[in-house]
């Protein structure tokens, strides 16, 4: 059996740490090195112990996997002024954060390769597939070469066998990477560079079988999504290639998050060695696989779900699998789980404060990784030799199927209820933006942040410590409202039109709000990676969903007490709320999302009633739910869609409504972010230089938007005329009159020291820019 991938941050998110240390000058290239040496011999040794026997190696990252393929390739932008030899660390890290020049926050010998003193923007970054984990979009143009630049795969292997353990080395497929990659050169398909790719995949293969590897896993995710005929010839031509650069060394290919579909005869056509499905996401596959029997194929079955929480009911899997592969040579069925265990927390034993009952419905990688050894030796040996562990399983899965910690009778007959006319605003936005304009008198080009402010390690540690109990609430909440105070002062003094309280408050823009609903439940260790060392603990949503008294009224009632200005009420959307979650699978997702939906709506109501004017509900998430099919696109924008408007509509027509979605490719949802009707809508914009609002342009979008003009995941500080530059070029698609300006993000993960001279500019940048229109 073999997990396809593990976590990389370590039981006490050791990754975490040292990243961060490294990055703020705190230790040395070499402490970083070690503590990730470290941390990939213990979940090899883990992994050995527990019994895996494909266990994979160059799954681990310092920050991304397609940024690792990057600088394996050689494939850095020219403006990183890299030229040949291993990328240096600081120069991967400045394509993954941009740098400060000379000001650069690491602090190390990286800085010369920034371009002047204004330092370098970040590469682009976007959702990888529909999972809430960021890549780095790779950059390529029609000359681009590759060359062999780092030789990570294979260390790491030598890494383990130095340990004494045989690895199954993880590389992104090139046809992949090619797919994920964008071009500055319009209408040049990266795909065309394949013929130029694959001799660095060649001799990386080469190497591999140099270094005694017998298997390569190589992940080939576009296999479940839209190809055109050329990407299936580019995935012939490329593994008939690769087949044959180290033709002892055995291939599996790897395809997760969906059905391989119309791509099937593709997948079995390829000169491999072996295939993995992802049975779990595409449990119908099970019913066409068995056509691999006919093919000297080794078939990865994805049973055990990587993405997500729950524990599998092992018998009803087996009850599946077993007469499917009945009478196959052992030889040729791996057990594996649906993906890379990546996007799950690493071990439940771990949680020490969790509901008995709840924690026995739950697994984490660790667990998962022992269910995947119970149903391999139950294949292999009969289920007689764990049927212990089968009874077990059966019995946590027909507790929670009947417990009352997840059937809320009050909760699914308000679902019932639910008719059209609560998915409506009274008026269109034509009528509403008139009113609203006259409600608030503000200036062209209004200026705002998208909610969060710094969270300082004040911040954090006052919150610990009113956790253990050592800050009493009347101390924690004397605390908070010192923050916000000076939050909203210091937003009037640098001349903000649309404050915000700062959110100081809270843990994480979703833990927040589920904290305070019923149908949720927690971890204390459940954190999973979302892009560098940005870690998150998603909440797990256990039973049916109801909100049980305001969430944020308060503090907003304090923030908007202190200035004439109004203060955005800050909420965060249901989709959002789902897609952050672990989310029950015994429901469909619809279903979960209209109870979630039904909560903010009351809090929208009780928002209005207390005097909020301007309501943010942040829907970050909405375009990562998207199916990877466009078949099946429009049902889930659907019910995402009416979910978002029976959470926002209930409020009258001077009240303005704003939204805020995160790093995606929005072209694809255009009609459903119309759909919306937000009176604002504020958006990634910055690292692709407005590049995103073509679509916006063409599309005629009629309500008021905020691009972002301020990368906030990089540490750099936007001069003005960088950020009037981006304004600018918002003018060129969209009118005057639509435009606000706002950084790209919520600013929790920054420091005050960046945050501070950033919206400094941005308020002069915007003023320039007010200024130049009127005149004009």
């Amino acid at each position: 059996m073999a997990t396809l991938g593990v976590p990389r941050i370590g039981r006490r998110r050791g990754l975490k740490f040292a990243l961060e240390n490294y990055w703020s000058g705190k230790s040395p290239a070499a402490d970083l090195l070690a503590t990730s040496k470290a941390l990939r011999a213990a979940s090899w040794r883990e992994q050995h112990d527990r019994g895996v026997s494909k266990i994979p190696s160059n799954d681990f990252s310092l920050y991304d996997h397609v940024l690792d393929t990057v600088a394996m390739v050689g494939a850095v932008p020219a403006r990183y002024t890299w030229t040949d030899g291993e990328v240096p660390l600081d120069t991967y890290f400045a394509m993954a954060r941009g740098n400060q020049g000379q000001a650069a926050d690491c602090g190390h010998a990286g800085d010369e390769h920034a371009a002047n003193g204004h330092g370098l923007a970040a590469m682009e970054m976007t959702k990888w597939f529909d999972t809430n984990y960021h890549y780095i979009v790779p950059e390529l143009r029609d000359d681009q070469s590759f060359a062999l630049s780092s030789a990570k795969p294979v260390d790491h292997f030598l890494e383990a066998k130095a340990l004494g353990i045989h690895t199954r080395p993880v590389l992104l497929g090139p046809v992949s990477f090619l797919k994920l990659a964008k071009s500055p050169e319009e209408g040049f398909n990266p795909i065309a560079l394949l013929p130029r790719l694959l001799p660095v995949y060649e001799e990386l293969l080469r190497r591999l079988k140099l270094a005694g590897a017998d298997w390569v896993q190589i992940d080939e995710p576009a296999l479940v999504v839209d190809l055109v005929p050329n990407e299936r010839d580019a995935l012939q031509f490329a593994y008939c290639r690769l087949s044959k650069a180290a033709p002892e060394l055995k291939i599996m290919v790897a395809t997760y998050f969906g059905s391989l579909g119309d791509n099937l005869e593709t997948a079995i056509s390829l000169p491999v060695a072996g295939l993995h499905v992802d049975l779990v996401r595409a449990p119908e596959q099970l019913e066409t696989v068995g056509r691999l029997a006919q093919k000297e194929l080794v078939l990865s079955l994805g049973l055990i779900d990587g993405r997500n929480v729950w524990r599998a009911n092992l018998p009803a899997i087996l009850d599946r699998v077993k007469p499917i592969v009945a009478g196959w040579p052992l030889d040729r069925v791996e057990i594996a789980p649906s993906c890379s265990m990546l996007h799950v927390p690493i071990d439940l034993d771990m949680e020490t404060a969790l509901d008995a009952d709840v924690k026995s419905w739950l697994a984490f990688a660790a667990q998962k990784t022992d269910e995947l050894v119970v149903l391999a030796r139950a294949l292999a040996e009969g289920r007689d030799a764990v049927a212990a562990e089968l009874e077990a399983s059966a019995e946590a899965a027909a507790v929670r199927a009947t417990s009352a910690k997840v059937h809320d009778p009050l909760v699914e007959g308000r679902v019932a209820g639910i008719n059209v006319g609560m998915t409506r605003r009274k008026s269109a936005f034509t009528v509403r933006s008139k009113l609203q304009a006259d409600t608030f008198g503000l200036p062209s080009f209004p200026t705002t942040t998208i909610g969060s402010f710094p969270q300082t390690a004040e911040v954090r540690k006052a919150r610990a410590a009113h956790a253990k109990g050592k800050l009493s609430y009347v101390d924690y909440e004397a605390f908070l409202k010192k923050e916000i105070e000076a939050a909203v002062r210091w937003q009037e003094e640098i001349g903000l039109d649309v404050l915000v309280h700062g959110e100081f408050e809270r843990n994480d823009m979703v833990q927040y709000f589920a904290e305070q609903l019923r149908g949720f439940a927690f971890t204390q260790h459940g954190w999973v990676q979302s892009y560098g060392s940005r870690f998150v603990r998603p909440p797990i949503i256990i039973g049916d969903v109801s909100r049980q008294n305001p969430m944020t009224l308060n503090w907003w009632r304090y923030a908007q007490s202190m200035t004439p200005k109004p203060v955005k009420g800050m909420l965060t959307g249901p989709v959002t709320i789902l897609n952050w979650s672990f989310v029950r699978d015994d429901l469909p997702r619809s279903a979960v999302c209209r109870q979630v939906a039904l909560a903010i709506r009351d809090e929208v109501s009780d928002l209005e009633k207390a005097g909020a004017r301007m309501i943010q509900i942040d829907e970050a998430a909405l375009r990562e739910g998207l199916p990877l099919r466009e078949a099946d696109w429009q049902a889930y924008l659907d019910w995402a869609v009416e979910c978002f408007r029976l959470a926002s509509t209930a409020v009258g027509d001077a009240t303005q409504i704003h939204t805020h979605m995160c790093y995606s490719e929005f072209g694809d949802i255009v009609d459903a972010i119309a759909a919306m009707d937000a009176d604002v809508i504020s958006i990634e914009t910055s690292r692709s230089q407005m590049e995103l609002l073509d679509t916006l342009r063409t599309f005629k979008y009629p309500n008021d938007i905020g691009p972002g003009v301020y990368d906030i995941h990089s540490p750099r500080v936007p001069e003005v005329g960088e950020i009037s530059n981006l304004i600018m070029l918002a003018r060129e698609r969209l009118l005057d009159g639509q435009l606000w300006v706002n950084p790209d993000c919520g600013l929790k993960t920054r420091r005050w020291e960046e945050v501070r001279p950033a919206l400094v500019n941005m308020v002069a940048a915007a003023r320039a820019i007010r200024e130049k229109a009127q005149t004009a």
